[in-house]
C-alpha cells in the first residue's frame, strides 16, 4: 500500500472514545448493503491486490490493520450500555478475559489450546467495523452474520490477504459455525466471561444484571463451560 494511500485511510478510521458508541449504533447499518464503509472497501481491495501472495502483512498493511482493530478497544460492549452500567468495558476487554481463559483452561482431549487464544482474540473482530449487534437492536441473526461476514473479508483485504489474513477468517468462521470443539469451548468461554462480568458489575454497582444469566443457563456446550459457570453462579448465590 502506497504512503499515500496509508495516509489517507487512517483518518478514517480513528475517532474518539466519546463517539465511537454512538458511531456504530444498528441504525447506522443498513440491511441491503455491506456494513463496511466505502473508503474501508476500497482500501482493503487494493491492500488485497498489491500483497495478497505474501505470507505476511506488508509493515503498511499492519498498521492499517491495527488502526481499524482499534476501535475494539473505544467500542463499549452495547449491552451493559443498555443497562446504564457506568464505564462498561469494551469489545477488546472482553476478548482479552476469554484470550487468558483459553491460556488458563486445562489441557482438554482433542481441543488445541493455543487456537483456543487465537479464536478468543478473532472471535469478535467484525465488530471493529460494524459494532456490538444485540438482540435488542432486532436485527435478524443472518443479516447479523452476514454484516459481520462482510465485514471480515474487508479486514482480511485491508490486511493484505495471505496466510495470516486466511487464519484470522478461517478462525472467525469455525467459531461463527460452531464447527469444532475449540468453537465449543470458546463459545462457553464467550458466555462465562459475560456473566462474570455482569456479576463483578452487581457487586460493584449494585446493579440487578439476572437477565444476562438467564439468558445463558442450559445453554453451556463443554464441561469447562458447565464447570465455571457453575461457580460464578455460586459466588453470586453467596454474594446476595
Amino acid at each position: 500500500m502506497s504512503r499515500v494511500l496509508c495516509k489517507s485511510l487512517i483518518p478514517s478510521l480513528l475517532s474518539s472514545s466519546s463517539s465511537i458508541s454512538a458511531q456504530f449504533r444498528f441504525k447506522h447499518f443498513p440491511t441491503s448493503s455491506s456494513s463496511s464503509s466505502p473508503r474501508v472497501s476500497r482500501m482493503a481491495t487494493e491492500a488485497s491486490s498489491s500483497s495478497s501472495s505474501s505470507a505476511s502483512p506488508s509493515p503498511s498493511s499492519a498498521i492499517d490493520f491495527l488502526t481499524l482493530c482499534h476501535r475494539l478497544k473505544t467500542t463499549k460492549r452495547e449491552g451493559w450500555v443498555r443497562r446504564g452500567v457506568n464505564n462498561p468495558e469494551s469489545i477488546a476487554d472482553h476478548m482479552y478475559r476469554m484470550g487468558v481463559m483459553a491460556l488458563i483452561a486445562a489441557d482438554l482431549p482433542g481441543v488445541d489450546r493455543d487456537k483456543c487464544v487465537k479464536m478468543a482474540i478473532v472471535h469478535d473482530i467484525a465488530e471493529a467495523i460494524v459494532g456490538d449487534i444485540t438482540p435488542a437492536d432486532g436485527v435478524p441473526k443472518d443479516e447479523k452474520s452476514r454484516r459481520e461476514r462482510a465485514a471480515l473479508e474487508d479486514m482480511c483485504k485491508l490486511l493484505g490477504g495471505g496466510s495470516r489474513a486466511k487464519e484470522i477468517s478461517d478462525l472467525w468462521m469455525e467459531y461463527e459455525e460452531n464447527s469444532s470443539l475449540e468453537a465449543k469451548v470458546v463459545k462457553d468461554f464467550d458466555k462465562v466471561e459475560m456473566i462474570l462480568q455482569a456479576l463483578e458489575y452487581e457487586n460493584e454497582q449494585g446493579k440487578d444484571l439476572e437477565e444476562f444469566f438467564q439468558s445463558t443457563a442450559g445453554k453451556f456446550q463443554t464441561e469447562v463451560g458447565k464447570a465455571w459457570a457453575s461457580e460464578v453462579a455460586s459466588r453470586r448465590k453467596k454474594s446476595n
